[in-house]
C-alpha cells in the first residue's frame, strides 16, 4: 500500500504542478499569426517598467532593454541571439526608430512584428519579464553565481561589483542586469550579463537536488509565473522547452552572440544614436540561423564596429 501511494503521488505531482503552473499563468495577445519559419523561436523580451516598484524612480512608460531571440533548428541546433535594443529598424506603421521603441509604441505584437520583419524569421512564443520578476526568479533558486571581471560602482543601476566570480541574490542580479553606463562595451556588454544571468538562472534549477524537490519546484515555479507574460499560445510545457534551449545554447556546442553589426554610433536624425545592423550579412545571418548553420564566427562583431 506505501508503494502504491508513492506511486499515485510520484504520478499525481508533476500533473498537479503542471496543471497548477498552467493556470497560474499571465496572457496576452502577442502573435502576428505570420506563415511559420522552419525550427521553434522564441522572442523574450525584460520590460523596464516602474510599474511593480522593484526600481523606486519617477520613469514613465515603458521599454525593452532585452531582447533576446532564441532558436532551435530542425537539426537541433541552438542559438541565443541578442538584438540591441537600440537596433535601427523599421517598424510596420511608425517609420523608423530604435526597436525598443516599438515595444514602447506599440507594445508586444508591435515588437514581435518589428523583429519579424528585421530578421525574416516567425516568433512562435512570445515570454516577457519585468524587473521584480528577475528578483523574483533569482531569488526563488536560492541566487546564482555571476562573473564579472572589473570593478563597479555604478549609480544608476547601484552595482557595486568587486572584479571576480560573486554569490549573489536576486536583488544584486538585477543590478548586474541593468548596469550600462559603466560598461566599457555598453548595451553589447549589457547584453552578455543578461544572458549570463539567464544562463546561471537555468543551470542552478537544473541541478538534481533541486528537481527532486517539491518545495524548490512550487518556490521557483510559483515565482517564474508570476514574473512572466506570455502569448495566448504558450504553455507551462513551452517554457519548460524554453529553459531546456537557454541551457543548450549556453553549453559546449551552442550558440550566443549578436547579428553582425556595421556601425555602433550611426546617427540618422531625430532619434540619437543607433546601431546599425550590417544589412547584407543580416540577412545571411538569420537565414542559418533557421537552417541551423550557424558558426561563432558569424557571432562576431564586423569589422572595424
Amino acid at each position: 500500500m506505501i508503494l502504491a501511494l508513492l506511486l499515485v503521488f510520484l504520478l499525481a505531482w508533476p500533473v498537479g504542478l503542471l496543471i497548477w503552473a498552467n493556470s497560474k499563468l499571465n496572457k496576452i495577445d502577442a502573435l502576428s499569426g505570420a506563415a511559420t519559419t522552419d525550427g521553434t523561436t522564441y522572442l523574450l523580451a525584460g520590460s523596464d517598467s516602474r510599474a511593480d516598484g522593484e526600481i523606486p524612480d519617477d520613469t514613465e512608460g515603458q521599454r525593452t532593454d532585452t531582447i533576446i531571440m532564441l532558436h532551435r533548428a530542425p537539426n537541433g541546433q541552438t542559438s541565443m541571439v541578442s538584438l540591441p535594443r537600440d537596433t535601427y529598424v523599421a517598424i510596420p506603421g511608425h517609420g523608423k526608430n530604435k526597436l525598443n521603441a516599438a515595444y514602447a509604441i506599440g507594445g508586444a505584437p508591435l515588437l514581435v512584428s518589428t523583429v519579424e520583419g528585421l530578421t525574416g524569421v516567425t516568433i512562435d512564443h512570445y515570454v516577457e519579464i519585468g524587473m521584480g520578476g528577475v528578483r523574483q526568479i533569482v531569488d526563488s533558486v536560492g541566487g546564482v553565481n555571476l562573473c564579472l571581471d572589473y570593478d563597479v560602482d555604478d549609480p544608476k543601476s547601484e552595482l557595486v561589483w568587486k572584479a571576480g566570480c560573486h554569490d549573489t541574490d536576486g536583488k544584486t542580479a538585477l543590478a548586474f542586469a541593468r548596469m550600462r553606463y559603466s560598461d566599457p562595451k555598453g548595451d553589447i556588454g549589457r547584453q552578455e550579463r543578461q544572458r549570463q544571468v539567464i544562463s546561471a538562472v537555468v543551470k542552478k534549477a537544473a541541478t538534481p537536488g533541486f528537481v527532486i524537490n517539491p518545495f524548490s519546484q512550487t518556490s521557483t515555479v510559483g515565482a517564474g509565473t508570476k514574473a512572466l507574460t506570455v502569448d495566448q499560445s504558450t504553455g507551462i510545457i513551452d517554457l519548460a522547452w524554453l529553459a531546456w534551449y537557454f541551457r543548450a545554447a549556453s553549453g559546449e556546442g551552442g550558440l550566443t552572440g549578436h547579428p553582425p553589426i556595421a556601425d555602433y554610433n550611426f546617427r540618422p536624425g531625430k532619434i540619437g544614436q543607433a546601431i546599425k545592423l550590417d544589412t547584407e550579412r543580416a540577412v545571411e545571418f538569420f537565414s542559418k540561423m533557421t537552417a541551423g548553420t550557424l558558426t561563432a564566427d558569424d557571432m562576431q562583431i564586423a569589422p572595424g564596429s
